[in-house]
């Protein structure tokens, strides 16, 4: 969602309607999971970007994202002539490790999912933004993707930076989806525990004005999963700060596990909703 280039010159921020060519030339294999690297990292990466829309006090590690590997699965139908939204999964272990009954429903929704190895929760929290974001703009040299559906997600620990990537990140991504974990801007208050959860970055505000009124969020979570709390807390306070578009699923008997694939159709459905065919 290449947007707001004059709001971009205001902020110092780099213009990027044209992505890096930066992907190495890969043996994608329709339909299977296949290992893609890129060569060069997108501008709005670098950390000085992302001290700013994070406004955070510290310094991102050096970062080479031509050392990393990532995994792509494309699905079959996929055709030049026929864009295809983007889905950008933040894992919480080493592996990709998207559900195998997921890819149906990815498949369906015309979505190419990408995420990267070695983004685990025991990883430098930056390096795990910019991987998403490194894949998120090269992809858009090797495929035709539609705009408006370029999706960021995650599970726990993974879903709690595709949190803050939905939001710090509102001109790169659309949407996010969230599974069984969420961080948000300002404390929340736990209802039930009568407990504080702080706060975790502070968005810049041009771009939190266009995270609230242009992008979607949904987040998922269960009667039994141990992030149920934290996850209400935070989805009220996405409705109190007047972001438009806002769901949150609370799965019946669900612990803290990956749902079945119906629960991603339904979030993917929300993200999507409002958003007319693209003509060919």
């Amino acid at each position: 969602m290449h947007r707001l280039l004059c709001l971009l010159a205001c902020l110092s921020i780099p213009a990027f309607a044209q992505p890096a060519k930066s992907a190495k030339a890969p043996a994608i294999r329709p339909g299977e999971w296949s290992p893609i690297g890129f060569q060069q990292s997108v501008p709005l990466g670098n950390p000085e970007q992302l001290k700013m829309r994070m406004h955070s006090l510290e310094d991102p590690n050096a970062f080479d994202v031509s050392k990393e590997q990532f995994m792509i699965l494309v699905p079959k139908s996929y055709k030049k002539t026929d864009p295809h939204g983007l889905f950008v999964w933040v894992s919480p272990g080493d592996s990709v490790g998207l559900p195998k009954e997921w890819e149906k429903v990815l498949a369906d929704k015309k979505l190419i999912a990408i995420g990267a190895r070695n983004s685990g929760n025991n990883r430098d929290v930056f390096d795990r933004m910019r991987l998403a974001l490194d894949a998120n703009d090269n992809l858009r040299n090797l495929f035709t993707v539609d705009d408006r559906r370029v999706y960021v997600s995650g599970f726990s620990g993974g879903a709690r930076v595709a949190s803050m990537l939905g939001v710090t990140y509102a001109d790169m991504f659309t949407g996010a989806l969230c599974f069984m974990g969420v961080n948000f801007y300002t404390p929340t208050f736990d209802k039930e525990k009568k407990e504080v959860y702080q706060a975790r970055y502070i968005p810049n505000d041009e771009i939190l004005a266009m995270a609230k009124q242009d992008c979607r969020y949904v987040m998922v979570t269960g009667e039994k999963d141990f992030n149920l709390n934290n996850t209400k807390a935070v989805f009220d306070a996405f409705k109190e700060q007047q972001f438009k578009a806002v769901e949150m699923f609370n799965i019946p008997g669900q612990g803290h596990q990956a749902p079945a694939a119906e629960w991603l159709k339904k979030g993917i459905e929300f993200l999507d909703e409002g958003k007319a065919p693209l003509r060919k």
